[in-house]
Order: structure tokens, then C-alpha cells, then sequence
């Protein structure tokens, strides 16, 4: 099969020996919201003692090759899936060496653990900064048509679900309540909303409806 083809925002180029940052989407390819893309990711803090704090230039230079290497891992697992996957393909999608990407993570689970867990502060930044009926479009066409996310959904839907099954449901809750404010049992309605996209993203016209729908749902002010 095919991979599913990358928008613009996916695609990395290298720089310096830095790893690899995407490229920025075009107006045309951003719809009615400002996305963030993956080479912007916000650094995962690393264990005390486990590197130079961030402030620092070497720790700059860690947190730099980190988001490369995430970018890389999130093209890798686009193009060829969870399951076929290499830490060679997410290593050559990042454009460095495997002996790199080793230096950060230990195996192919790490790395998607660490992705998994960028994107949903990447998601939750998105949302947080943005009005209530913005905040919920822009997650339905996030979520709705991520590359690494809908190439899950047609080709291991077991991967996927296990994906799902891995983030703790009380913590994504209480994220997306924060950023929305929203108290628990709505967030919860919003994020099981936005499950169901990740299985069945429909069109656009319909995300925009059902998050209109979901505006009136969670009701009181957005801000």
C-alpha cells in the first residue's frame, strides 16, 4: 500500500547538524487556524541529571536535535506505520544518525511515547490560545487529519487503539478542561468527541458542524 502523502508541514529539511526542523505551511494549507507545527514542539524535560538544563547552550543544542528527531519520527511513522517502522527509518527521516537518535531514545516505543506526549502538549498550547469555538475547530482539523493518526486508522487500527488505550483518560481530560475551560464531564463529552474523529474524521464541513454543536454544548464563556 501507498503511504498517505504528507502535507507541506510534515516534510523536514536539514539544517546545520542540528537534526531536521518541518517546513512552515503555506496560508493556503493552515484552513482557519494557525497551526503549530511539529518542529516547533515544546522540549519534553529530561530527567534530573540526565543532560544540561535547557537554558544552557549545550541544553539548547539537545532540545533543538530532540524536536528534529520527533519531526523525523512523526514523517517515519506516517510514511511506513507503527509497525514497520525502524528507528533506521525514523533516524534517515530526521536526517541524522541511528547512533543519534539512540542517544535520546532506547527503542522504537520511547520514541513513540515521546511523540505521543509532544503532541498532546502541542495540541493542548493550540487550543489553550485560542477563543472556545476556534480552539474546538482547529482540534477537529488537527485531529481529524494527522498524518501519523490517519495513516493508523486505515492500516493498524490496532496500533491506534492501543495509542489511545496508552494516554491516561483523566489527565487528557483534565488538559483540554484547562485550556477550554471546561469543567470535568464536559471536557470529557469534547474529548470523546474528538476520539471518534481520530476513528471516523468525516469531512471538513462536517468538523466544523459538529464543533459548532459542541460550542453549544459546553455552553457558558469561552474565556
Amino acid at each position: 500500500m501507498n503511504p498517505l502523502p504528507l502535507p507541506d508541514r510534515y516534510s523536514p529539511r536539514t539544517i546545520e547538524d542540528t537534526g531536521t526542523v518541518l517546513t512552515a505551511p503555506s496560508t493556503e494549507e493552515t484552513g482557519t487556524h494557525a497551526t503549530v507545527v511539529l518542529g516547533e514542539l515544546p522540549l519534553l524535560r529530561p530527567r534530573a541529571g540526565s543532560g544540561p538544563a535547557p537554558h544552557t547552550r549545550a541544553g539548547a543544542t539537545l532540545a533543538k536535535t530532540r524536536r528534529g528527531l520527533l519531526a523525523g519520527a512523526a514523517v517515519a511513522f506516517a510514511e511506513h506505520g507503527l509497525k514497520r517502522a525502524t528507528m533506521q527509518h525514523v533516524a534517515a527521516s530526521a536526517g541524522v544518525a541511528k547512533a543519534t537518535l539512540y542517544n535520546h531514545f532506547r527503542t522504537k516505543d520511547d520514541v513513540v511515547a515521546a511523540l505521543l506526549e509532544a503532541e498532546l502538549q502541542r495540541l493542548t498550547a493550540l487550543a489553550a490560545g485560542l477563543p472556545r469555538e476556534r480552539a474546538l475547530l482547529a482540534l477537529a482539523e488537527e485531529v481529524g487529519g494527522h498524518p501519523v493518526l490517519r495513516r493508523l486508522a486505515v492500516t493498524e487500527p490496532e496500533a491506534l487503539a492501543r495509542l489511545l488505550q496508552a494516554a491516561d483518560g483523566g489527565a487528557l481530560t483534565g488538559r483540554l478542561g484547562s485550556a477550554l475551560f471546561l469543567d470535568d464531564d464536559t471536557a470529557a463529552v469534547v474529548l470523546s468527541w474528538l476520539v471518534g474523529l481520530v476513528l471516523a474524521p468525516g469531512t471538513a464541513q462536517q468538523r466544523a458542524r459538529q464543533a459548532a454543536t459542541m460550542v453549544r454544548v459546553a455552553g457558558g464563556p469561552t474565556r
